[in-house]
């Protein structure tokens, strides 16, 4: 019996949630591979499945997928060590197996979802400027009045998707993302590992910054701290931490 079918609050048409995690990338400040963080994934997957929903992974471009190295809970540096929903997921064949396979998300129907997803790592600030099926696809749920959420750098797809109006979504919207006081907090440990010189940064750009610039008005709830918010069917979350938060606010919204 799956988790769905055990789960009492799920009906007999489900709601759909599309997650769309970012292809590999190369950082062109480092130099160093990058992809997607695998909280923001695993932790809205687990929500929406207690919930009873049925999920999707897509990406931008379909196929293999790879995870920010510290995202990973075996990974040496020990950064994600306590993140046992992500080590359940990856130590779960079948699960791993979407990661590996994803679908495009120019396969993305709409009339068959009722929410997408972006998540972040560090991939979406480099690659999610060409991503221009995903600005379609993300602005198609908005307009149609579903729910568009993204979270952590998963929200730089704000900076470039506009409405049928040519409008960004994000302008005089409230909004979140990865925060200033984040990209500090990294910078300084990229600075502290000698793998920068400190007149750069890790980020070819910062949301927060982004986000204002265009008009948004930006919220958070404090460094490192799990926060989401949801502005009519526009849904982001923080950071990492903010996967739950964000997932949480998808299925308040739409119900179970």
């Amino acid at each position: 019996m799956s988790l769905r079918d055990a789960n009492p609050s799920n009906k007999s048409k489900p709601k759909r949630v599309a997650i769309v995690i970012a292809n590999p990338a190369t950082s062109t400040t480092t130099g160093w591979p990058v992809g997607f963080w695998w909280s923001e994934l695993t932790h809205p997957y687990y929500a929406f499945h207690e919930a009873g929903y049925e999920v999707e992974i897509f990406s931008p471009a379909g196929g293999k997928c790879e995870a920010d190295g510290m995202s990973d809970p075996r990974d040496p540096s020990g950064y994600s060590a306590s993140d046992l929903i992500s080590m359940g997921f990856i130590h779960t064949p079948s699960l791993v197996a979407l990661v590996e396979k994803t679908k495009p998300v120019s396969e993305i129907d709409p009339g068959r979802f009722d929410a997408i997803v972006v998540a972040g790592g560090q991939a979406p600030m480099f690659s999610f400027e060409r991503a221009t099926d995903l600005h379609k696809k993300f602005v198609e749920f908005h307009e149609a009045g579903k729910i568009a959420a993204a979270l952590c750098h998963g929200v730089a797809i704000l900076r470039y998707a506009r409405g049928s109006n040519g409008e960004l979504l994000a302008k005089g919207r409230t909004v979140t993302g990865f925060a200033n006081v984040e990209e500090d907090f990294a910078d300084n440990a990229v600075w502290g590992m000698g793998a920068l010189p400190k007149d750069k940064h890790l980020m070819p750009w910062r949301i927060e910054d982004e986000l204002k610039k265009l008009g948004a008005n930006y919220v958070q709830g404090g460094l490192w701290r799990g926060f989401a918010v949801r502005d009519g069917n526009l849904i982001t979350g923080q950071q990492n931490f903010s996967g739950a938060e964000t997932a949480n606010l998808v299925i308040e919204t739409l119900g179970r």
